[in-house]
């Protein structure tokens, strides 16, 4: 893993196994810790899921009844929606360690928890994204703000296909 802090995801009642392989897929890619899922739709639609890269493996995906009280007591719990006051993405300053809640895909967020939320954020788009579009932007976001040494060389190599050898040269 590359990033500083840790960064974990909890998805409020997600209703789609393809989204939630893509969070995975996502959290795996940016070096998320963990993901929680509340609810009982997922659950019902997993037999469906598919995890290309067995990140299943090596980040738990985890059913919880509340987020309340789930983050350790140094991450910050910052909730990702489209809500009135939110911080817009390109302000926001993460936090080093970070309990990530993101709302359903046809939903909001609980205002109970969003009261507890040490910070609100939004990404600002016309309309919504949907809920894997999302966590990838924010980790994203996340990663490209740290203060980071990288051997990109390195990072391209062990990141890419097995099949793919392509070599840039600038002109």
């Amino acid at each position: 893993m590359y990033t500083t802090g840790s960064a974990a995801i909890a998805l409020c009642n997600p209703k789609s196994p393809s989204n939630v392989g893509a969070v995975m897929r996502a959290a795996g890619c940016y070096g998320a810790s963990a993901i929680y899922y509340s609810g009982t739709r997922f659950q019902r639609a997993a037999k469906y899921h598919q995890d290309t890269r067995d990140i299943n493996k090596q980040i738990p995906l985890t059913a919880v009844d509340s987020f309340t009280g789930l983050g350790a007591p140094h991450q910050k719990l910052i909730c990702v929606e489209l809500a009135e006051g939110a911080v817009p993405l390109p302000d926001f300053v993460h936090p080093q360690d970070a309990l990530y809640i993101f709302g359903p895909e046809d939903g909001s967020i609980e205002q109970s928890i969003v009261d507890l939320a040490d910070a609100v954020v939004y990404v600002p788009t016309i309309g919504c994204m949907n809920l894997a579009a999302t966590v990838n932007v924010l980790l994203y976001d996340r990663l490209a703000k740290q203060n980071r040494e990288i051997d990109h060389g390195k990072l391209i190599k062990q990141s890419r296909d097995v099949n793919n050898r392509l070599v840039y040269k600038s002109p």
